[in-house]
């Protein structure tokens, strides 16, 4: 997307709130009609203030004076404040886009977006943006309209000079076009050296115990200093590039002043022109300088607001998870019956099947545990079911529906999942037991008596308002484990999917949540997923997966007996 399709696109977010900005406009334009009655005052004090009758009082003069900065200053800040409302209002609009296409992006964003990168363009981005467009929308229409006002007086006083004072811009407008070029150039490579340096810090913030570990402090310390060093190089350039527009401006500025000094010094001794007239034109020009300076240094802002613009806009228009589905499950419809007829699953960029002409069936209300070596498609399984890869061949029906066919909110709300990667949320513990859903006390403490996490709550002098901290740090891994579990059997889904949701835990724990979750045994359709097959004996049904297929289904004494593939991997554990 090009800069002018960016500003476009960025002005539609700012155009709801014109009501703000055309009262903004409107304060700039008055405070900059009061600017050219200070000259006019200085040419009426120097032609009668020096007379003995002065013809007005002499108290007004120091009011009028006070008067006009105050009215000026009054005004220019009521049109800054408005010209912010409106941008805040732009940027609450921008991140709730944002946030909103981050969430429906298709899965493989995830696995080129980094959580801080993502943070920093949905939170920054939006902010910087309309910020420095805010910022230099407000100087063009104070100094622009400061300048017209200025240039309108020196016009009525002389505009034979003034006109002469004009043959400087267009050298004005060739420096800026081309220091533009160079700042944008410029910005676009330290914008990108600023997301890369947010990645890394997002690593070493999120994988500090593995830096630690791999005793790699050195390491991350230099691959940081090494980036934060591109983007110092890049950011000084392109400071250098946008600094140089100040003096190249201001030497063509000087040189018109000049020129019209020495013009308006002939033509006053030629025609006797009034002191008072003549200082207030020099007054004027002079104060045309200011303005001007402040125009030509808005140049960078405005590269910087669009460069950041475009960023969040690329990240807007990330294509959506694909939805073709039209159905939408009422509560209480499911059953929860699942079959995988011949189903093919191939990651992109990948020749591998992680799931290969897959057979598995899932009768509503039974128990089947998923059992195999890693790589064997286990996961990949409990993500075709949710929606979050697609058959590449076959289908998955969920109570003989194609779950192409249901909408994937309706769908998703069908299961609740406890995988090995335990995520949890900064908050209350109470609120990540009922997390997106009514909070019901009697039942949050039902669920976490059932995970064996309610005696950690009751040792806890904030009960079960404790903060968990960031991922749940404050707990241990085996209690984050457990409040993982409190919170899937807290959501009334039918099929609840257990990935290695034990794996942390001690062996008492482990008895108690697999009793718990043993309880709704041919109410809901359970499935587990282990690598520790003494927590799946009991299952009604054992899948034994390899490469991406079933090898190997039935229980654990008729797997045992066949002496199979299963047999070998109990006898294996046993011996460890």
């Amino acid at each position: 997307m090009d800069l002018k399709a960016t500003s476009k696109r960025l002005f539609s977010y700012i155009s709801p709130y014109k009501s703000g900005l055309i009262l903004g406009i409107v304060c700039f334009f008055s405070s900059a009609a009061i600017e050219p009655l200070v000259p006019a005052l200085l040419k009426q004090l120097l032609d009668h203030g020096f007379q003995a009758d002065l013809g007005f009082p002499l108290w007004l003069v120091p009011i009028a004076v006070i008067g006009l900065f105050a009215a000026r200053g009054l005004l220019a800040f009521s049109g800054t404040y408005l010209f912010n409302w409106s941008t805040s209002q732009a940027v609450l609009r921008l991140r709730t886009d944002l946030v909103g296409s981050v969430m429906r992006a298709d899965a493989s964003l995830y696995t080129q977006l980094s959580p801080g990168v993502a943070a920093s363009r949905v939170i920054n981005d939006p902010q910087n943006a309309t910020g420095a467009l805010a910022g230099a929308l407000t100087t063009l229409l104070r100094d622009g309209t400061t300048l017209l006002a200025l240039l309108g007086y020196l016009f009525y006083l002389n505009w034979k000079l003034t006109l002469v004072s004009l043959i400087t811009m267009p050298l004005l407008g060739m420096v800026v076009r081309i220091v533009h070029k160079r700042v944008l150039a410029v910005g676009g490579r330290s914008y990108e050296s600023q997301i890369r340096l947010v990645g890394i810090v997002d690593d070493i913030t999120r994988a500090w115990r593995v830096v630690r570990t791999f005793d790699a402090a050195e390491f991350e310390q230099r691959r940081f200093a090494e980036e934060a060093q591109r983007l110092r190089r890049m950011t000084l350039k392109s400071i250098a590039a946008a600094a140089t527009m100040t003096p190249l401006t201001q030497i063509v500025a000087s040189t018109g002043v000049a020129l019209i000094l020495t013009l308006a010094l002939i033509e006053a001794n030629r025609s006797g022109t009034s002191v008072g007239e003549f200082v207030a034109f020099i007054t004027a020009m002079l104060m045309t300088i200011s303005p001007m300076r402040h125009l030509t240094d808005v140049t960078q802002p405005i590269l910087n607001g669009l460069i950041g613009a475009r960023a969040c806009f690329a990240l807007m228009d990330t294509p959506a998870e694909p939805d073709s589905g039209t159905i939408e499950l009422s509560p209480g419809q499911c059953r929860g019956d699942l079959r995988f007829e011949r189903v093919t699953v191939t990651y992109p960029g990948s020749e591998h099947k992680a799931l290969n002409q897959l057979e598995l069936e899932i009768p509503a209300g039974k128990t089947v545990a998923l059992v195999g070596p890693s790589g064997s498609g286990k996961t990949t399984i409990v993500n075709a079911m949710l929606g979050f890869v697609a058959p590449t061949e076959g289908r998955i029906t969920l109570d003989g529906i194609d779950v192409t066919e249901i909408r994937k909110a309706s769908l998703r709300r069908q299961f609740a999942v406890v995988s090995q990667d335990i995520v949890l949320f900064d908050g209350p513990l109470a609120d990540n037991v009922a997390y997106a859903a009514p909070k019901d006390m009697a039942r949050i403490e039902a669920c976490l008596k059932a995970a064996n996490l309610w005696d950690f709550v009751q040792s806890q002098p904030e009960g079960l308002n404790m903060t968990i901290g960031t991922n749940g740090s404050r707990l241990s891994g085996g209690q984050r484990q457990r409040l993982a579990i409190a919170r899937a059997l807290y959501k009334q889904a039918r099929i609840w999917v257990f990935d290695e949701a034990t794996s942390a835990l001690d062996s008492e724990s482990e008895r108690i949540v697999q009793q718990s979750i043993e309880q709704w045994h041919g109410e809901k359709t359970l499935i587990l997923i282990a690598h520790r097959l003494s927590t799946v004996r009991n299952a009604d049904c054992i899948y034994v997966m390899s490469d991406g297929r079933v090898v190997e289904s039935g229980t654990h004494k008729e797997l045992m007996e066949r002496g199979g593939l299963y047999a070998g991997m109990v006898a294996a554990q046993a011996m460890e």
